[in-house]
């Protein structure tokens, strides 16, 4: 082909392919992205969310989600400040929902996710996790040392695997047992705010929209087997609970003035205990060596002194971070 004296070729059309499948997946727009990032984002405020929601998007769910939704981080500067910054997301709806929910059970569903993905960036699923793989491998070393010390060398390892497999499978269940509580727990979470018959009623709906609600392959059955169906969720929420008093947490909590007071102490341990020995054992000496129990205990008074002082100060960290991290919230998002 020739335009302007100038010969031009023109290859065969290539369609170029998101690398990542959250691109692959996505679809068309809707007229109520609008409202519903609206909506989205009066929501994250409300429930202290780490993201700032700045798009509404829809695609087919060829993959699971936090409560039929995606919350996608999208990588820009305030993701590398931490919890300083204030990072950006997209979140994600199926495609079946579009135009199939009223402004009132977006609210519901939208919170029910978010809700979910606060409760899993609270480290108390890596906490599950940490517990569980403690124990499984607390166990194989003990089962070791037990086959190796009773059997001998050339048996003990070998069965060492087969006594091994039925803790796995009792932790992999008591890992299912415990995340099928935090889920009614959620629930429960959101009939706080919006009453049962309001959840119920979602869920039911969602039980009627969801393609997922009753898996069809080996595959969905096995990964659905983990986590309650909607039938459960339902029938949870319509038992009958005595909302008695609040159960006392067993560990106190501290705030940010409390930590600082103990970072005080540490150090003023630690300095008082390094002065005390310095004038009872040193002497003018720069090294001493301890062969008393009074050395002996003011050297571990120093030792607990400081490790407080350092602990305390690192446990500081999180807290200034999380109350900067809403103040800029607070004055750059103003919804």
């Amino acid at each position: 082909m020739y335009y302007d004296g100038e010969q031009v070729w023109y290859g065969p059309l290539v369609k170029l392919r998101p690398l990542r499948w959250y691109d692959r997946i996505k679809t068309g727009s809707s007229p109520e992205d609008g409202a519903l990032l609206q909506l989205t984002r009066e929501l994250a405020v409300q429930l202290d969310s780490r993201f700032w929601y700045r798009q509404i998007v829809w695609g087919r769910f060829v993959r699971g989600g936090v409560g039929w939704m995606i919350t996608m981080p999208v990588i820009s500067r305030e993701i590398w400040l931490g919890p300083l910054g204030v990072p950006l997301a997209e979140l994600m709806l199926p495609e079946y929902l579009k135009g199939r929910l009223s402004l009132d059970e977006w609210r519901i569903l939208i919170e029910m996710h978010l809700l979910r993905l606060k409760a899993y960036n609270s480290g108390k699923m890596s906490r599950l996790l940490g517990l569980m793989a403690l124990v499984v491998l607390g166990t194989f070393v003990t089962l070791l040392i037990l086959f190796h010390i009773f059997v001998g060398r050339p048996l003990g390892p070998i069965l060492v695997f087969p006594a091994w497999s039925p803790v796995i499978l009792l932790f992999l269940l008591w890992f299912r047992r415990s995340m099928r509580r935090w889920e009614f727990e959620l629930d429960r979470s959101a009939v706080n705010h919006f009453g049962t018959e309001r959840v119920t009623q979602v869920l039911e709906k969602m039980q009627s929209l969801d393609p997922r609600a009753t898996p069809s392959t080996s595959i969905a059955r096995f990964l659905a087997f983990w986590r309650p169906s909607i039938h459960e969720r339902i029938g949870e929420l319509s038992k009958l609970r005595f909302a008695g008093p609040p159960r006392p947490s067993r560990m106190p909590k501290i705030g940010l003035r409390g930590r600082a007071i103990i970072v005080v102490i540490g150090i003023a341990v630690f300095w008082g205990s390094g002065v005390v020995a310095g004038n009872l054992f040193a002497r003018g000496q720069e090294t001493v060596a301890c062969v008393t129990n009074t050395c002996a205990a003011l050297v571990v008074i120093a030792a607990v002194g400081y490790w407080s002082a350092i602990l305390g100060a690192l446990s500081m960290a999180p807290v200034v971070a999380r109350r900067v991290r809403q103040a800029r919230r607070k004055k750059k998002y103003q919804v």
